[in-house]
């Protein structure tokens, strides 16, 4: 991690009583870290897309396409057969990026989700929907407050979904060949998007637990490597994976069904799988829609691991008892405090996060991939 990055300012904390003013300024450094970040990316795009990509990467080579040598002058790859014409890393990077701009546009809500699956939220913030929860944070705890804890989000999405997409990329049509060769198999993307979730997860976690407990109501951490430095002197290194079983559990169902759920409805929406930017959108957030509201209640449960809000735990009795550790426990927690209605708390915002979160993510990513994989096409007819 680039922690120059987080140390560049640091941040107050917005406990109770304190200045608002104070926690805006702090998050507004956060914004300034992730413009340096964002600019340094841009750069490192634009000189991946100049002569050399990565070093050493595999171009596309006549022999790779079919036809006599005065087809292949002029023809232009099918869009959908790239993994034959471009390398692990022109994955990692669309992926990359996509993952940061997601997660970046979208971190307000995200923020708001947060608050909302609160157990037992203060009276101050306790919101009616998603536009009432942003109006209220912005005008009572400043207009940056919504966007403290983006440097860290910022730092493991890059990774995380360069990791995501990669190993999707490989294992959906490693799968597919198996399963059905030459032909789209829903059950290679589940299967590949299950795989893929397993190195997301794990490089994303950690900055989930942070996030989620700076985006709190009275978080007590002035900064990032505040919190991580609380939480880990407080709750040992163990505390970052506390939620991983169960944000796999949550998210190998989520990624499953958001796979299959995205190549169906390109089946239908671009048969030809040519770059589509309406449709790559319109799939990407049908499927994210879909797969949020069907994975809500653990959403709820990993919320809960994540932040260990202690309202939750005085209401439920687990004061003496310590931390809430594990999904049986996080699940008889949620129940003992809100019953059934518990689980879904938050739904609305999720899926209004989700849905444009998604459809960034693929149009994003799409996009990258179409450009980089139009770049190594030129750099062949030139030659």
């Amino acid at each position: 991690m680039e922690a120059d990055g987080f140390v560049r300012r640091r941040m107050t904390a917005d406990t109770p009583g304190g200045d608002p003013g104070v926690a805006g300024a702090s998050a507004g450094a956060e914004v300034r870290w992730l413009g340096s970040r964002l600019w340094g990316v841009s750069e490192g795009i634009v000189g991946s897309l100049s002569p050399r990509i990565g070093g050493g990467e595999p171009e596309l080579q006549p022999g790779q396409l079919h036809g006599s040598p005065e087809t292949l002058q002029h023809a232009e790859p099918d869009y959908e057969g790239l993994p034959q014409g471009s390398s692990v890393s022109t994955h990692m990077l669309a992926g990359a990026v996509a993952g940061i701009m997601e997660h970046c546009l979208m971190f307000p809500i995200d923020c708001v989700k947060t608050r909302m699956q609160s157990l037992q939220p203060a009276p101050a913030a306790r919101y009616r929907n998603v536009m009432d929860a942003l109006h209220r944070i912005v005008q009572t705890e400043g207009v940056w407050r919504p966007m403290r804890g983006l440097n860290a989000t910022a730092v493991g999405a890059g990774p995380a979904h360069a990791l995501y997409f990669a190993c999707y990329e490989k294992l959906k049509k490693t799968i597919g060949d198996i399963i059905q060769p030459g032909a789209n198999s829903h059950l290679a993307n589940g299967a590949a998007g299950c795989v893929a979730t397993l190195l997301h997860d794990a490089a994303m976690n950690p900055a989930e637990v942070v996030k989620q407990r700076m985006q709190m109501y009275n978080s007590p951490y002035r900064s990032v490597l505040d919190c991580v430095g609380a939480v880990w002197r407080s709750e040992g290194p163990a505390a970052f994976y506390r939620s991983y079983t169960t944000q796999l559990t949550m998210n190998v169902p989520f990624q499953a069904l958001h796979f299959m759920a995205y190549e169906w409805l390109q089946e239908r929406l671009n048969p030809g799988r040519l770059y589509n930017p309406a449709s790559h959108m319109v799939s990407g957030a049908l499927a994210g829609a879909l797969a949020a509201a069907a994975t809500t209640p653990l959403d709820v449960c990993k919320t809960l691991l994540n932040t260990q809000e202690s309202l939750a735990f005085e209401g439920a009795g687990k004061s003496s008892i310590g931390h809430v550790s594990g999904l049986g426990q996080a699940f008889q927690t949620v129940y003992r405090l809100g019953g059934v209605p518990a689980y879904f708390k938050g739904i609305q915002a999720r899926i209004i996060y989700q849905m444009p979160s998604t459809a960034i993510s693929w149009s994003v990513y799409e996009f990258f991939k179409y450009v980089i994989t139009e770049h190594q096409n030129r750099r062949r007819r030139e030659k």
